[in-house]
Formats: structure tokens, sequence, C-alpha cells
């Protein structure tokens, strides 16, 4: 039997930190959507460590479907939907509304329109007060770039040179003119953040 479940070692060393964060943005109940789930390793560990949430995990690319399902079918969870396709830059989404909404490491490896159809169709889907979650490297006006992350902007651009690290002032305005709040923000290990806006 062939195990179509991928693996990112980013995974296993931000996991853990990112769901401290969570403890302290996600409601007790409700539906979770993950946009851009990848390899389905960060679904399965979220959902182990919020039972009272359901988890619905999302990604526009087969193999990461697969690798998603592969993942929540080996952990035997029961609060984690099964995926579904769902690209950001489309205006039709399979998800109608959620209670709070996670982007980890997506934002940076897509065209800017992906973040611009992620936060319109996020703003459609929150009820008042719901959190959206985004986690990754981000250039900030009043802070140094670090180095690591200036190189990994190069490498990124030189992939495809519509991706790179966002400005988070531009992400911010954008999610403000959508009805989000100003965002709340943690710094995380290797330079990356945790920016939680919240629909008004």
């Amino acid at each position: 039997m062939i195990d179509r479940r991928l693996e990112y070692p980013a995974t296993l060393r931000n996991r853990d930190a990112i769901l401290e964060v969570l403890r302290g943005v996600l409601p007790l109940s409700g539906l979770v959507l993950e946009i851009a789930s990848g390899s389905g390793e960060h679904v399965v560990h979220f959902a182990r460590a919020f039972p009272g949430l359901t988890f619905q995990p999302s990604d526009p690319e087969d193999a990461a479907l697969q690798s998603i399902e592969a993942w929540t079918l080996d952990s035997g969870l029961s609060n984690v939907r099964p995926p579904v396709m769902l690209d950001a830059l489309s205006n039709h989404w399979p998800v109608t509304a959620a209670d709070a909404i996670l982007c980890i490491n997506m934002i940076h490896i897509s065209p800017w329109q992906a973040t611009e159809g992620l936060i319109r169709g996020c703003a459609k889907l929150l009820r008042d007060g719901a959190p959206l979650y985004l986690y990754g490297p981000y250039r900030r006006a009043d802070v140094v770039t670090a180095p690591s992350n200036e190189a990994f902007d190069a490498s990124l651009k030189a992939r495809n040179e519509e991706w790179g690290l966002r400005d988070l002032e531009a992400v911010a305005e954008l999610a403000r003119t959508e009805g989000f709040s100003a965002p709340a923000i943690t710094e995380m290990p290797a330079n990356n953040l945790s920016v939680v806006f919240r629909r008004m």
C-alpha cells in the first residue's frame, strides 16, 4: 500500500510554538478552517490538542489533499473533516462559514493576488470577533529584516518572481479594508510571526 503522507521538517519545528499561540486565539467550540493545509501534519496536531473543535483542512493541490487524508486516517481523529479543494484565488469557496481560520506559510509562496483572495474570502466566512490566524515570515517597516529571511526571500523570487516575503503593513491594510482589526503580533522562532486579525 502506498503511503501518501507528505512530511515537512518545518512542521515538526514550528507546530508546538504555533499551538501555544492558538491556545489563546481559538474558540472553545466550532469549526476551524485551515487554508493551504499542505501535508496535513499541522491539522492533525491541532485537532488532537483541541478535541472540542472541528477542523476543516483544505488545499488546492491534489498531492496535498491525498496527504491530508492519509494523515487524518492514520491519526484516528474524529474531529477532522475530509479535506476539500480550496484555491484562495477563487471567488467560490467550498466552505460558507467558519468560527476561526488558520493559514500557515502560504502568503510568501503564492502571488499577492492569493493574499487578496484569502483576506476577501475570510471576511465573508467569519462572524464578528472571529480570528484569522496567519503564520510565516514578513517584512516590517520598523524592523530590520533578518539576513536569513533576506536570503529566503531571494530564493523564493528565484523560484517564482511572484513569490516573496510580504510587507506586514500591506497585509494589515488589506485586512483593514475588508473589515478586520489591526493585527496582534507574536514573535516566533526562526524569524517568523504569528499574526491574528479579528473580524469587526
